[in-house]
C-alpha cells in the first residue's frame, strides 16, 4: 500500500516517468530530451541569467555595458521568470498527470516553502551585511542605498512585513514574485490541462487588466512591488504553456526565416533606441511621436516592448542553440550550466555577493580593472558553490536512503524550478 508521503515524494522508479514522456505533448521551443537526459539548454540560459543578474547588481554603472539590458528593452529577469515557468510546468505538470491534482499541489507547496525559506534566509544575511557596514563601519549611506532604514528604525514591524513579503531590501524582488507565481501554479496547470490556449488568453487578459485598472500589490512602508505579479504572470504562464505543448503548435512559426529576420530587425531597432539613452546627442534621430508612444518602458508592469524584446531574443537563441548543440558539452560553458542547475541557491548567493562587491567598488573608487576583477571573482565563487552543491548531491545524497529516487523529473527538465 502506497502512503501519502510516498506519493508526494514521487515515484521510486523511472518507468512511470518514461511512459509520461510519450504521454505528454512534445514541446518544440525547448524539446524534451531523451529519458533520463537533462535539458542542458534550460540550465545554460538560466545560469546565464543568474550571472547577468549578479553583474547588474554588483556594478550597475560599469559592467552592465556587458549585459543585455544595455542593448535592448529586456534584461535577465525575463529569462529567469520564463524558464522558471517552463521548468515548473514540466516538473509539476507531469506530477499532475501521474498522481493527480492533490499530490501535484502538495509538491508545489513544498517547493514554495523552500523558496520562501531561502528568501527569509537571504533577507537575514543581506540585512546583516548592510547593518554591519552602515553601523559597525559608520557608513549610513549604504543603509539608505539598500533600503533598510525602515528595518533599523522599526525592526519589529519591518520583520513582520518582510515575512509577509511586503518589505525587502534592494535587489530582493525576484523571489517574492517567484513565490506568488508558484503558489498559483497548480491552478495554472489545471487550466492548461483543461484548455491550454484559453488559459494563455486569460493570462493576456489579466495582463491587460493590470495595465488598464492599475492592479498591483503594495509594499512596506510605501509604494508597490517592483515586479507586479499581475503583469509578470504573463511571462510565467507563457513559459508553462510552451512547456506543455504550446511551443509544438508554434513550431512552424518559430522555424520560419521570416520570424528570424523580424526578430533581428526588432533587436536592431531596440539597440538603436537604447543608444539614445547613453548618447543624448543622438536623440534628434527619435521622432517625437515615437517617444511619446513608447516611453516609459516600464519594468514593474512588464511593458509589452520588454516582452517582445525577450521573444525576439528567444527566437534568435533557439536558432543558434538548437537541441543537441555541441557547445553544451564544452568545459567553458559547464560552470554556467552548473549554476543554472542550482538556481535557487546561486541566486541567493549572487545577491549577497553583489552587495559585498558593490561596497568594495564604491569604497575603492574603482576603475574598470577592479570592476572586472570583482565581477569575475563573484562569478567564480558562484560557479564553485554550484560545483560543490552538485558534488554533494551526486556523491553524498546518493549514498543515503534517497538512492531509489533516480531519474526524477527535475533532472530531465534541467534542475528544479
Amino acid at each position: 500500500m502506497t502512503s501519502i508521503s510516498d506519493r508526494v515524494a514521487g515515484p521510486s522508479h523511472v518507468g512511470a516517468a518514461d511512459e509520461m514522456v510519450h504521454a505528454l505533448p512534445a514541446p518544440i521551443l525547448l524539446s524534451l530530451p531523451a529519458s533520463g537526459v537533462r535539458e542542458l539548454r534550460l540550465d545554460l540560459f538560466r545560469g546565464l541569467a543568474l550571472w547577468l543578474i549578479f553583474i547588474d547588481h554588483v556594478s550597475p554603472d560599469v559592467l552592465t555595458w556587458f549585459t543585455i539590458r544595455s542593448y535592448g528593452f529586456s534584461d535577465a529577469a525575463e529569462i529567469f521568470i520564463f524558464i522558471s515557468g517552463y521548468t515548473a510546468a514540466f516538473v509539476y505538470g507531469r506530477a499532475m498527470f501521474e498522481s493527480g491534482f492533490e499530490i501535484a499541489t502538495a509538491r508545489v507547496l513544498r517547493r514554495v516553502w523552500q523558496i520562501y525559506a531561502a528568501h527569509v534566509l537571504l533577507f537575514a544575511i543581506l540585512v546583516a551585511e548592510v547593518s554591519y557596514v552602515a553601523i559597525g563601519l559608520e557608513k549610513p549611506f549604504y543603509a539608505k542605498e539598500m533600503e533598510i532604514l525602515n528595518f533599523l528604525d522599526q525592526p519589529g514591524s519591518a520583520m513582520v512585513q518582510a515575512l509577509l513579503l511586503r518589505y525587502r531590501p534592494l535587489n530582493m524582488d525576484v523571489l517574492p514574485l517567484y513565490i506568488v507565481l508558484m503558489l498559483f501554479l497548480p491552478l495554472i496547470l489545471k487550466l492548461i490541462k483543461w484548455r491550454a490556449d484559453l488559459t494563455l488568453a486569460a493570462s493576456v487578459a489579466l495582463y491587460a487588466a493590470a495595465w488598464r485598472y492599475d492592479l498591483h500589490l503594495t509594499a512596506y512602508p510605501n509604494g508597490f512591488w517592483s515586479f507586479n505579479p499581475f503583469a509578470w504572470q504573463l511571462l510565467f504562464v507563457f513559459g508553462a504553456w510552451c512547456a506543455l505543448g504550446g511551443a509544438r503548435r508554434m513550431s512552424r512559426f518559430l522555424s520560419s526565416p521570416v520570424t528570424l529576420w523580424i526578430s533581428f530587425a526588432y533587436l536592431l531597432a531596440a539597440f538603436c533606441v537604447t543608444l539614445t539613452w547613453y548618447f543624448p546627442q543622438l536623440g534628434y534621430l527619435m521622432p517625437h511621436w515615437l517617444e511619446q508612444w513608447m516611453y516609459p518602458i516600464d519594468k514593474t508592469d512588464l511593458d509589452v516592448l520588454r516582452f517582445a524584446h525577450f521573444l525576439a531574443l528567444a527566437v534568435v537563441a533557439l536558432r543558434f542553440v538548437p537541441a543537441g548543440w555541441p557547445g553544451l558539452e564544452s568545459r567553458w560553458l559547464w560552470p554556467m550550466i552548473l549554476c543554472g542547475q542550482r538556481s535557487l541557491e546561486i541566486f541567493c548567493l549572487g545577491v549577497a555577493l553583489a552587495f559585498a562587491g558593490y561596497f568594495v567598488l564604491t569604497e575603492a573608487s574603482a576603475g574598470l580593472g577592479l570592476h572586472f576583477l570583482v565581477g569575475i571573482c563573484g562569478i567564480l565563487i558562484m560557479s564553485a558553490a554550484a560545483w560543490l552543491l552538485s558534488w554533494y548531491k551526486h556523491y553524498v545524497d546518493k549514498a543515503g536512503p534517497r538512492t531509489k529516487r533516480a531519474g526524477g523529473h527535475a533532472q530531465m527538465a534541467g534542475g528544479g524550478p
